[in-house]
Formats: C-alpha cells, sequence, structure tokens
C-alpha cells in the first residue's frame, strides 16, 4: 500500500505566486493519488485558483495567514519578523511532523535562512547547500553543490558538500560509485586558491578517495566528466545562472533561424521531433527543484520564475527524495566520513588561530 506523503507548499513565494503554485500541485495531484498538500498563504488569493482546480478536490489543507516573503526581504528580517509568513508556516510543519517536505519559489536568502535555524543542520554539517542535477551529454545529470546558498566556503565546508554530493547522486541518479570533481580554472594540480587545494587534499586523504576525480572546469559539468561538481555558492551560483542563460540564448537563436524564411520553416517542420527532445532535455522547468541539502528535514527550492509546469516538477522532486530517504543515506555518508570531516573542522580551526596569531 502506498503511503501518504504531505507536502508543505509556500503559496506565496514565486515571481507568479500563488498561480504557479497551485497549477503546479494540480498537475501533481492527475496523475500522483498518494499527496496531500498543505498551502500556505493568502486564502483570498488562493481560493479563487483552486476553485477551476479538478484534481486537488479534497486533497488540501489551506492554512491562511497574511504575511508573505518578499522577493527583496532581508533573511534576517524575514527570520526574526516574519515568523507567520506561508514561509515560515510551511517549515515550521516540517519541524512539527505535519508535513513531509516543505517546497518554495520565493526567497533564496530568506528559505535557507529559516530552514537553518527552524530545521538546524545534520550532525557534523556546518553549512547545509543548494544542490540539484544538471543535464550532461554522458549519463543524464551532474550534481552540482553549492549553488547559492554559502557565498564564501573554506575547505572544511567544501568537503561537507562533497559527502553529502556522493550521497545525493547515489539516491537519486542511482550511481553506487559517483566520481567527485572540485571545481577549479583548470586540471592542473598547482592550479587554484587555498580552499580549493585543501579540500582536494581532505577528500584524498578520506573514504571518499576511490570515487575522486580531481579537478574540473566549468565545460566539464555539461560533458559529464564527474558525477558531483563541488564548489562554493558564489562559484556555483553564477555557473548555473550561465548555463542556463546559454540555454535561452541558443534556444531564441535556434527560433529566429528557422522562421526566417519560408525553406527554413519547412526545415522546422521536418526536425520539428528531434528539435522537440532536444529542448525538453534541457529546458530548465524540466529540472527544477533544488535540495538545501544537510538539514534535519527536507527543503526544496523553486526557480522564482518558473511556471505551473516547473514547480510540478520541483514537486516530484521532493517526493522522489521522500521516497528515496535522501536524509538517512545522508546521514549515513556523513557517519562513514565523521572522523574525515572533524578532522577538516580541526584544520581549518588551527589554520585560522595560526593566522591571527601572526
Amino acid at each position: 500500500m502506498t503511503l501518504k506523503l504531505n507536502i508543505a507548499l509556500d503559496c506565496m513565494g514565486g515571481d507568479k505566486a500563488p498561480q504557479i503554485v497551485i497549477e503546479g500541485a494540480d498537475l501533481v495531484a492527475s496523475t500522483n493519488h498518494s499527496v496531500h498538500f498543505l498551502l500556505f498563504g493568502n486564502s483570498k488569493k488562493i481560493l479563487p485558483i483552486l476553485n477551476h482546480c479538478r484534481y486537488l478536490k479534497g486533497r488540501y489543507d489551506l492554512i491562511h495567514t497574511d504575511e508573505a516573503v518578499s522577493s527583496d526581504e532581508k533573511p534576517s528580517n524575514a527570520l526574526r519578523r516574519l515568523t507567520k509568513s506561508s514561509m515560515r508556516l510551511a517549515i515550521d510543519s516540517v519541524k512539527d511532523g505535519k508535513a513531509d517536505v516543505i517546497i518554495s519559489a520565493g526567497n533564496t536568502g530568506a528559505l535557507m535562512a529559516i530552514a537553518k535555524v527552524v530545521l538546524r543542520p545534520l550532525p557534523s554539517i556546518d553549512r547545509p547547500a543548494i544542490v540539484t542535477s544538471i543535464p550532461n551529454k554522458k549519463n543524464g545529470g551532474t550534481v552540482l553543490l553549492d549553488m547559492g546558498a554559502n557565498i564564501e566556503c573554506d575547505s572544511a565546508v567544501l568537503f561537507q558538500f562533497a559527502v553529502m554530493g556522493r550521497a545525493f547522486a547515489r539516491s537519486v541518479l542511482k550511481i553506487n560509485n559517483p566520481k567527485i570533481g572540485v571545481l577549479n580554472v583548470g586540471s592542473e594540480e598547482l592550479k587554484g586558491h587555498e580552499h580549493v587545494k585543501n579540500v582536494a587534499n581532505l577528500i584524498r586523504n578520506s573514504e571518499l578517495k576511490n570515487d575522486f576525480y580531481g579537478y574540473v572546469e566549468g565545460d566539464d559539468i555539461v560533458k559529464g566528466t564527474v558525477d558531483v561538481v563541488v564548489t562554493d555558492g558564489f562559484t556555483g551560483n553564477v555557473t548555473l545562472k550561465t548555463i542556463e542563460g546559454t540555454v535561452k540564448f541558443i534556444s531564441s537563436l535556434i527560433k529566429e533561424g528557422f522562421s526566417s524564411s519560408i525553406w527554413s520553416k519547412i526545415g522546422y517542420l521536418l526536425a520539428s521531433n528531434s528539435l522537440s527532445k532536444a529542448t525538453k532535455k534541457v529546458d530548465p522547468r524540466m529540472h527544477n527543484g533544488a535540495m538545501l541539502i544537510g538539514l534535519n528535514g527536507v527543503v526544496i527550492k523553486s526557480h522564482g520564475s518558473t511556471d505551473g509546469l516547473g514547480f510540478s516538477n520541483a514537486i516530484k522532486v521532493a517526493i522522489s527524495l521522500i521516497e528515496n530517504k535522501i536524509n538517512d543515506k545522508i546521514i549515513a555518508e556523513i557517519k562513514s566520513n565523521e572522523t574525515a570531516i572533524n578532522n577538516a573542522l580541526n584544520h581549518n580551526n588551527s589554520a585560522s588561530k595560526n593566522s591571527e596569531n601572526n
């Protein structure tokens, strides 16, 4: 018998909320009969949309609140002052055991700040990260973390990302021995700043060593050179936005090219099936949904600019992670690397003290 999953949705987060959130939930409900939604947000804005949803009837609880976290809200203000916001109440529902997962397309900084304080990081994890799978040309996906939660990361934090990234690849991509790479400005051993060099040494001297590929560059992500790419949040976010922007740019060029003449339009009709498959593979909506990995609870971040289809895919990611018991697998990975994680933290603390003394 399939167990019912309770999914909390921050209905007020996102550029086109609550429309895209409710539409996404209705799409999922049309094919998945084991989900029940907890909808947090302004009932006056949500109910008119729900009235047009065929599949959500009897499949949700609506929890009204007037508060919402805006896209430009400072994370500290969202955490301290907006304690009744739709985002906060949705996260609280996971902490209280009322929901199995929470999904939001809202303010990323606020989501991370609130989730970290309310749910707390997993044992031995200093900073949670944002992780997802980027489409590649080799095996379907490359796990990338961090994608923006932590702008600056020392080697100890990067090592924790490597541990969690491997667990994510094993659980989501079903790769038993995922290859791990550290994002760098070159593959040569002499390149890179101190934290990049140090995390490479930490991985080589840990239980992860047999899965360590070495340094990788930006183009290796879509090549599928490795299964997991580890980097800081600043670099990861710039990398992700660059990939997405490039995909949109190339797509626009193709559309312009195929509409430039009658012959190109005929060519498009002949190639439409192949183009449709290729477009679907790189469409950001089809790969929407990034996990805030390393927390005592599953939190999914959706693109703020997505549509109902994109949000439905974020929900599907959440369902998959819960069904695969992602946090249990991460905890197991952490335990098997606990000594290495602690050694990395001690090494960084010692280095910091020496730097202060000097």
